[in-house]
């Protein structure tokens, strides 16, 4: 390590699978952060909706992902691999959130670094897109600092708080070598 500051950072936090002993936690954190995640997102708040949420974690098209701190193993946040697609597409789309005590420390920043490496070279995939609400400034700059470029804009793209919402699509590519069919 030659001491640059993002390998620094890149100590603090792990990844790892959510699971059901994770629940009470999880739930903790979510309903504790419910005002930093309205409006943008909703996350499971009930063991009903954990338990749903767990169920499509362990699925083959979904990878549901805590961050922690290295100092504690704490939840930090999460962070979802959508709609994993194989074959020629290699592609997902990804759902973040950071816990309230953690937010604004660039943990998430971290995570989502790892998560890029592992979503690339352990998952194989080409493309991850993260869809995101025009005025959700934070999780825009969030991306930007991981080296993601806006493609577009994706009118009424999710259902989020009672309404369509447009969503800005940015993505991250990996320059891999042409696949062999």
């Amino acid at each position: 390590m030659n001491g640059s500051s993002s390998e620094r950072l890149a100590c603090r936090v792990y990844l790892r699978s959510v699971d059901k002993d994770d629940r009470s936690e999880f739930l903790k954190l979510m309903r504790l952060s419910q005002q930093l995640h309205h409006p943008w997102i909703s996350p499971p708040l009930t063991e009903a909706t954990f338990a749903a949420y767990l169920a499509r974690t362990r699925s083959d098209d979904h990878d549901g992902l805590l961050l922690c701190s290295k100092h504690d193993d704490a939840i930090i946040g999460v962070i979802n691999i959508n709609n994993i697609v194989r074959g020629s597409f290699l592609s997902a789309s990804l759902g973040y959130y950071a816990g309230a005590p953690y937010a604004g420390q660039g943990l998430m920043r971290e995570g989502l670094e790892l998560v890029k490496g592992y979503a690339f070279y352990t998952l194989g995939l080409h493309r991850l897109e993260a869809n995101i609400q025009p005025d959700n400034h934070r999780s825009i700059t969030l991306v930007q600092q991981c080296g993601f470029v806006r493609e577009g804009l994706s009118k009424s793209f999710l259902f989020i708080d009672g309404k369509w919402s447009d969503h800005e699509r940015w993505t991250a590519l990996h320059d891999r070598p042409t696949l062999k069919s």
